[in-house]
């Protein structure tokens, strides 16, 4: 089970304690995503129960997520990283992505992937890199379930 960690910054906070997500406004979240078309509640209650999530709040309103699904030592795929729009532009996503490279489970991990259409410059400030050789990496990539 990873360590639940907590960190504060100007009013907001980061946390991995799971007591603290707000499916609701997960949801309401990642439903603004352009990459979410077709989840359903359902999804992303699976997908919360099987990952490492960072909630982000503003005293206790969620105002962010981001996922991490790991076996925190070769590899971590980080994803479903959102800022809610009233609050971007402040830094907030740095210090997201920041706060996830450093936690204690995952600060040694070797390999980090993502996928993103439109952040290329974030995690760049981040040393992520393009890859070197994307013809060598392949994916399956099926319909959404329903739910079970």
């Amino acid at each position: 089970m990873p360590q639940i960690i907590e960190t504060h910054r100007n009013g907001f906070t980061i946390s991995t304690d799971p007591k603290r997500l707000n499916m609701d406004a997960i949801c309401d979240l990642l439903s603004n995503a352009y990459w979410t078309k077709g989840r359903t509640r359902f999804h992303y209650e699976n997908a919360v129960n099987h990952s490492l999530v960072f909630g982000m709040y503003e005293n206790e309103k969620q105002i962010g997520v981001a996922r991490v699904v790991s076996d925190y030592t070769i590899f971590a795929y980080l994803l479903d990283v959102f800022i809610h729009e009233d609050y971007r532009g402040h830094g907030l996503g740095t210090w997201l992505i920041e706060t996830i490279l450093t936690h204690p489970d995952l600060a040694t991990v070797r390999r980090w992937m993502l996928t993103t259409d439109d952040a290329h410059a974030l995690y760049q400030k981040l040393d992520f890199t393009l890859l070197d050789h994307p013809q060598n990496w392949m994916h399956r990539l099926r319909p959404l379930s329903g739910e079970a």
